[in-house]
């Protein structure tokens, strides 16, 4: 019980430490530079308490449940009777972690409001989560076969680069940022745990070299995903709006009489 309790204490003492430095640059500019107290330091200083715990349990959990589980995971679908599943489950496992990821839903929910639902939130947080299924699924083939990573990401971003002009200007820049925010505390994990269990239990594989890779897959293939559905809907929209302003047919109009003949 006593070393449950150290233990507890010496995390929450480093994830104190992990913070410390976010307090000290607020803290710094909302009294030295601004020159003004903390507003409600009475929720304040709790709330900062709250984020230590958190990240505390947050941690910790990561270590004890979802990394054993992804590394379990991936030594059973490393087996060679299940490889042909590793695919479907790096889709469905990218797909699902990225529809949960608090950050994303938080950046498409903003994104919807100033446009004042232009850009709807469930569509966009699709399109990204999407955009992950496929990346992680290239990406695990990737350590099958045992291929270069750069030359996967070359060729990702010259689609990018390529797609950019193309799509609309109010997407661009959050598809860059859709790429960013869906990596992050759901998704990272088990994506980690997956590329490593994988490449630790393939023959020929390096945990180091093959092992990692697979989040900068899931990084690069929403923003393709993001672009590609807005300039198809932009596209969709301009063809609705050149069919209903087409003139109606006039195959139904009567034909125009002809005129009068001079008696003889």
């Amino acid at each position: 019980m006593q070393g449950l309790i150290e233990d507890i204490l010496s995390g929450l003492i480093s994830t104190t430490w992990d913070v410390v430095p976010v307090v000290a640059v607020i803290g710094f500019f909302q009294i030295v530079y601004f020159r003004k107290a903390l507003e409600n330091p009475g929720r304040v200083v709790p709330g900062i308490i709250l984020v230590i715990v958190g990240l505390y349990l947050f941690v910790e959990g990561l270590n004890i449940g979802l990394f054993p589980l992804g590394e379990t995971m991936a030594r059973q679908l490393s087996e060679p009777e299940f490889i042909g599943w590793s695919y479907l489950f790096a889709f469905s496992l990218g797909y699902a972690t990225t529809m949960a990821e608090p950050a994303l839903i938080a950046v498409a929910l903003k994104a919807e409001e100033i446009t004042a639902g232009g850009i709807r939130e469930r569509p966009l947080r699709t399109a990204v989560a999407i955009g992950v299924a496929l990346g992680l699924t290239v990406g695990v083939h990737r350590i099958i076969e045992g291929d270069p990573l750069h030359w996967y990401i070359i060729a990702g971003y010259i689609v990018v680069v390529v797609q950019t002009p193309f799509a609309p200007k109010e997407i661009v820049a959050l598809a860059y940022d859709s790429g960013g925010v869906t990596t992050s505390t759901v998704t990272v994990p088990l994506v980690a745990a997956l590329g490593i269990g994988l490449a630790s239990n393939i023959p020929g594989r390096n945990p180091i070299i093959d092992g990692f890779g697979l989040i900068a897959f899931a990084s690069l293939f929403p923003m393709i995903t993001v672009m590609s559905y807005a300039t198809m809907a932009r596209w969709w929209a301009d063809r609705s709006t050149s069919d209903s302003n087409e003139p109606p047919s006039n195959s139904h109009e009567p034909a125009p009489a002809s005129a009068p003949t001079k008696d003889t």
